[in-house]
């Protein structure tokens, strides 16, 4: 198995990951032109940060919160598969979204 790595020699995930809760989350919701998903790296871990719209952010948390869960349980199962730990920040995108 060949894998891309950056310059720090790192696997070069953070994109994958980003198309791929993006494309899930797209699939939940019923606004899919407002799902964004922005990664931040930190020392260690990667923080993907998924904004929806007020209207589905229901949708992507799901009751009790297990679409959530199913969601962070597939980011865990990659993450072991990449050696780089991946945390999922769900936040509404509206218009003080801005502000973090």
């Amino acid at each position: 198995m060949t894998e891309t790595l950056d310059q720090t020699g790192s696997p070069v995930a953070a994109p994958d990951m980003k198309i791929l809760m993006t494309e899930i989350a797209q699939a939940l919701v019923d606004t899919p032109g407002a799902v964004h998903v922005e990664a931040i790296k930190e020392a260690e871990s990667t923080i993907l940060r998924l904004r929806v719209a007020p209207s589905d952010i229901g949708k992507v948390i799901g009751k009790q919160g297990r679409t959530a869960r199913s969601l962070r349980t597939i980011l865990s199962a990659a993450s072991m598969k990449l050696q780089h730990r991946y945390a999922l920040d769900i936040v509404e995108a509206g218009p003080d979204a801005s502000q973090g």
